[in-house]
């Protein structure tokens, strides 16, 4: 057959959607070899390999179906929320891979380690930065002490409770008394504490005054 004819003949099976560039299936990306459902766009759906083991997760796109390993999107997930930073000005951010400085500024301002830099100097600038960090330091001080709060709690339990305690060698239960009575507890740490707590929030109270 010549090749003008062979154009022919290809054009022909083409129009009546014979050719083999439209009956050949690929992979990968368009179909999976197993799932011949019906699926709807946007519609998920997993299936693992029985040779690997891999679990695989199917999404129904428009036209294609994409295929990925399972747990992918989890990856991806905390990824894109290790590099979204909600307090950072999007028009001059530039942090694309964030590092530990980073991630440690999310936690705190919400923003990149140059964007809260950049935010700090602005504050000097215009004369409120003494007023950002007291508040800044108060904060932390608030926090710290509702925390040491939990931490009293936590050893009152530990300290007031009679435990009991099971042998791994002949299954015999032996009894722990506890360290101290709920009223020793309260007369010693609890009193101590509470004397330390308002002592420490006189001073938080002083640093909130002292550029009044």
């Amino acid at each position: 057959m010549s090749k003008k004819l062979q154009n022919v003949d290809a054009v022909n099976k083409m129009l009546a959607g014979e050719h083999k560039f439209q009956t050949n299936k690929t992979h990968g990306f368009s179909e999976s070899k197993k799932d011949t459902k019906k699926r709807l766009v946007g519609e998920t759906w997993e299936e693992t390999d029985p040779k690997s083991g891999i679990t695989y997760l199917y999404e129904q796109k428009d036209g294609y179906v994409m295929k990925t390993k399972r747990g992918a999107e989890t990856l991806q997930s905390t990824r894109d929320s290790l590099s979204t930073f909600s307090n950072c000005p999007k028009e001059t951010c530039t942090c694309k891979s964030p590092n530990h400085l980073d991630r440690k500024m999310k936690t705190i301002h919400g923003m990149c380690f140059d964007c809260v830099v950049e935010m700090e100097n602005k504050l000097r600038v215009e004369g409120k930065f003494n007023e950002y960090a007291i508040k800044k330091m108060t904060t932390n001080a608030t926090e710290w002490i509702k925390r040491a709060e939990q931490d009293v709690e936590l050893l009152k339990q530990a300290y007031t409770r009679t435990y009991e305690v099971v042998s791994n060698a002949d299954g015999k239960t032996e009894t722990v008394d506890a360290r101290m009575t709920p009223a020793e507890f309260a007369d010693k740490v609890e009193r101590e504490f509470q004397e330390y707590r308002e002592k420490f929030m006189q001073e938080v109270a002083k640093m909130e005054t002292k550029d009044d």
